[in-house]
Formats: structure tokens, C-alpha cells, sequence
């Protein structure tokens, strides 16, 4: 990490690589593009991270990790097409995730990215939930304490930008649970995260970048620790 480059924004012919990726999804093409994807994209993207990760260090205990296999912060750009319909083989952008320095990748609140050709999109909380996870997120939000301090942190957010939030997956409440609960809607999710739209290409291309995305993600902390708080009470 101590040989990184500092972050100075993501180059225009990093993001024409995504642009030209997205009209040329096979392998040859990319094989021959390769260095363009080295250089253009995933070293500007390890200098963000290392960047990044260093705030985020000042205001939660998240953990980050240059590495480009996968193991890291970064995501592969490969796709597992095993599965899918979809068979091209490349993703068309490139995503990150800070996690919870005390769990491990998966187990925990995240501070996450999204980057593509036109911008990049942020977010905050956790993707999928475990089965002991979710019922631990359900009696949190059924909780009239707990619950009552989500409502507040959302409502805070939704006032100071235009955040999203998701997760909501179920079409019904939960068996065992109040179907006319005021939190009704909480309680249908099987994930839940906040949301933050694609900031645009003018932020993207200088080093300015790091300290908006860190602008968001501080105002997305209360999610991520509300979080990690019920899940330490199943610890």
C-alpha cells in the first residue's frame, strides 16, 4: 500500500474503458485492452481505496484492502456466469466494499461503491442478512426504542441529501409480527442499506472525489452503526 500512487481522480481513459467495455463484453477484446484496464482504471481504483479507506478509518472501525483478486476492498471485474443467463464474461464497472474491521467480509455492516462509465453510486449497511441476522434486525425495528432511533436516523438522512433506501424484499410482515406495525414496511426487508445516486463525472476525474464520498459516508455512519449494534447484541 506504502507504493501507491496518491489518488488524483479517476482518468477519462479509465472510464472509456468501461464505456468501450460495456459495446466489446468478450474476451479477446479485453485481453487486448488489458494494460488500459491496469492503468487507467485499477491503479486510479487502489489509490481511491487506500485514499478512502484512511478517512473512513477517523469514524468507524472499517477494514480496506488494496488487493485486486477479489479478497480485497475491490471486486473482481470477472462474472461468475456459471448460473446466469448472461454469459458475457466482464462486469461493465468496477465495486468496493470497506467492511467491519472486527468481522469478517460478509457478517457485517459495509460501506460500499459503485463506479461506472457515468458516475459512481454509494452506500451504507448490509446487502443480504444471515437467517440469525435478520431476526435480529426484525425485533431491533418491532423494538419501540430501537425502532424509534432508525426512524430518526432516516429521517435525518432523507433531509440532508436524496438517499435512497433499500432492502425491502417480502410482500408481507413476517409471521410473528404485528401486520399493522408502523414499521411495517422495515420489517418486509430481507437487506437493508442506504443509498446515495450516482455522483456525477465532473467529481470523478479529480481528488476531490475522496472527500465527497467521505461527506456521504459520514452521513451515512448512524445506519452502518445502528447495525452493527444489533448484531453485537447476538454476538
Amino acid at each position: 500500500m506504502d507504493k501507491l500512487v496518491g489518488f488524483s481522480g479517476f482518468p477519462k481513459r479509465g472510464l472509456q474503458f468501461l464505456n468501450d467495455l460495456s459495446e466489446n463484453n468478450n474476451r479477446d477484446w479485453f485481453e487486448a485492452h488489458k494494460s488500459e484496464y491496469q492503468t487507467y482504471l485499477l491503479e486510479p481504483a487502489q489509490a481511491f481505496v487506500a485514499a478512502l479507506g484512511t478517512k473512513l478509518q477517523t469514524i468507524a472501525k472499517v477494514h480496506y484492502d488494496t488487493r485486486t483478486d477479489g479478497s480485497g476492498t475491490l471486486m473482481r471485474i470477472y462474472r461468475d456466469t456459471r448460473f446466469s443467463k448472461n454469459k458475457e464474461p466482464y462486469k461493465i464497472s468496477l465495486g468496493g466494499k470497506f467492511w467491519n474491521s472486527e468481522r469478517k467480509k460478509s457478517e457485517g455492516p459495509s460501506f460500499g461503491f459503485h463506479l461506472n462509465a457515468n458516475g459512481i453510486g454509494l452506500m451504507a449497511g448490509m446487502f443480504d442478512f444471515s437467517p440469525p441476522i435478520l431476526q435480529a434486525y426484525r425485533d431491533a425495528v418491532a423494538n419501540d426504542e430501537l425502532g424509534s432511533t432508525l426512524e430518526e436516523i432516516l429521517d435525518s438522512l432523507i433531509r440532508v441529501g436524496n438517499y435512497e433506501i433499500n432492502g425491502e424484499h417480502f410482500k408481507r410482515v413476517p409471521t410473528g409480527y404485528d401486520s399493522n406495525h408502523k414499521r411495517s414496511k422495515l420489517l418486509r426487508h430481507n437487506a437493508f442499506y442506504v443509498h446515495i445516486k450516482e455522483i456525477g463525472l465532473d467529481a470523478l476525474e479529480t481528488p476531490k472525489l475522496v472527500e465527497k464520498c467521505f461527506e456521504h459516508f459520514n452521513n451515512m455512519k448512524p445506519v452502518y452503526k445502528w447495525l452493527d449494534d444489533v448484531i453485537r447484541e447476538i454476538d
